[in-house]
């Protein structure tokens, strides 16, 4: 990313294909006049600048007088040696697609500097421990500390004594983990403490007293949910024992006293200021129909306001899998916007996963302008309005239905546009690039031909299956 305090003033080369020269334009007319800088480009004798290499572009850049910056399309990381030995004019890599370019100097959403600071620690609960295998156990802690969980969270069984606790939280804490163990059975806790967990969930009148030789931090949970009862005399009995504890008023879900569990933390926070706490925010997250990513990051959101320094999720449902994932992010988010006083808009892009933060468009007579300049057969894909539109030299089919549309293309709606090249492995492609676009139309979503959709932290990136590249470093199709 360039820092646009530094292109005020200054006259900047752009390099790119005919294939993107109107949209181009169209994008740096705007851009040059609000961050103040003058602008030349230069159009390469290729169609598609993401065939373009650095070593290509060397051999045929003539670079203007009076320039201070080169920028080059994204697709050029490869390495820009060769092209920057050419001149002495600073080179960089501007983004995939031009139309990013705002982003790419610094407008719309950026994280500040100071941006990704975290205090509330993420505890990953390993659901029914006893019923599953060790290697199945090792598998998810894995999986739960490389998405943020900062403590792995042995579930146990109510009803039963899992007599293996010990032997599953040592391999864990052997293997590098911080364990603590979910249970109200002191002999499964006794266990787990002496083999190495450092936490234990819950405590209250029924075994508060074993808690006191344990030593290790404790959360407390109130004997009865609703009226709290027994909560206060478990927390000043474990003070007084000098046991470092942690408060959970215990969230409920919605039809099962959810606004009133959330005004018990609130209480909970006037009544013991200084105390740490806890929240467990799987009892929203896997118990309501709705994707999770909004739920955790609301409800991580509240424990900032609230100064509630730890949260206990789960990833059982289906549409929770990635809880902790959502929360590792959702907690840097919430931490900027408590701490700036500021609301945690325009600061992070990755918990977007349904719908793009925006959707920019070329519009209709720029697509036409492309389908009337360029020369080629290939077929350039867009989604736009609503419809996707299919374009090649001198072509420009438009439909809401891909299937109409590749029928429209196969039979030749026009006789001299006629397809001569849909094999079948063309014809695929077609088709799974019109179903990514299809996809971005229904969602809002940005669809850029030959890139994955966006998905936030869930994205896959996607190879490359038109745009590839020979081993003599020279674009493999469209060569001047």
């Amino acid at each position: 990313m360039t820092d646009r305090s530094n292109i005020k003033g200054k006259r900047i080369l752009f390099v790119t294909g005919r294939l993107a020269e109107h949209g181009l334009r169209e994008v740096l007319n705007k851009l040059s006049q609000q961050l103040e800088f003058e602008y030349e480009l230069t159009v390469m004798p290729i169609t598609v600048a993401a065939l373009m290499t650095p070593a290509w572009i060397a051999k045929r850049l003539q670079v203007p007088e009076n320039i201070d910056l080169i920028i080059v399309p994204g697709y050029c990381d490869n390495n820009l040696t060769d092209l920057q030995q050419t001149t002495n004019v600073p080179i960089e890599l501007g983004p995939h697609d031009l139309r990013k370019l705002p982003q790419h100097f610094g407008l719309g959403y950026q994280p500040p500097d100071d941006y990704g600071h975290y205090d509330i620690e993420i505890l990953g609960e390993i659901n029914h421990a006893p019923r599953l295998s060790m290697e199945s156990i090792l598998k998810q802690a894995h999986t739960l500390k490389s998405s943020g969980a900062d403590y792995i969270d042995i579930g146990c069984d109510p009803g039963s004594v899992w007599s293996g606790v010990g032997d599953c939280v040592k391999q864990l804490v052997d293997t590098g983990f911080k364990v603590s163990i979910d249970s109200l059975n002191t002999i499964e806790i006794s266990s787990a403490v002496q083999a190495g967990a450092s936490l234990v969930l819950s405590v209250n009148s029924s075994n508060r007293d074993a808690a006191v030789g344990w030593g290790v931090p404790v959360v407390v949970i109130p004997d009865d949910l609703s009226t709290l009862a027994g909560l206060d005399d478990t927390v000043e009995f474990l003070a007084t024992a000098g046991v470092p504890i942690r408060i959970d008023p215990i969230l409920e879900p919605i039809g099962c006293g959810f606004t009133n569990s959330l005004e018990r933390y609130i209480r909970i926070r006037k009544r013991y200021p200084d105390a740490e706490m806890m929240m467990g925010i799987g009892n929203l997250s896997e118990l309501t129909d709705v994707d999770s990513a909004g739920v955790n990051t609301l409800l991580l959101g509240i424990c900032q306001e609230l100064g509630i320094r730890s949260v206990l999720t789960t990833e059982v449902i289906n549409w929770a899998r990635s809880s902790v994932r959502e929360c590792d992010i959702a907690r840097r988010l919430v931490h900027y916007s408590v701490n700036h006083g500021v609301p945690p808009k325009h600061l992070e892009t990755e918990l977007l996963t349904l719908r793009d933060e925006e959707v920019s468009s070329f519009g209709k007579e720029a697509l036409d302008n492309l389908a009337n300049s360029i020369k080629d057969p290939n077929y350039r894909i867009y989604a736009e309005q609503d419809e996707i539109h299919l374009i090649s030299a001198g072509l420009h089919l438009h439909d809401k239905d891909p299937f109409k549309l590749f029928e429209r293309l196969a039979s030749g709606e026009k006789q001299q546009h006629r397809p001569h090249n849909l094999d079948a492995s063309h014809s695929f492609y077609l088709g799974y690039e019109m179903a990514k676009a299809l996809t971005a139309i229904t969602l809002s979503k940005q669809y850029t031909q030959d890139q994955a959709l966006n998905w936030g932290h869930l994205t896959r990136k996607e190879k490359n299956h038109r745009l590839t590249r020979s081993r003599t470093d020279k674009p493999a199709a469209d060569r001047d």
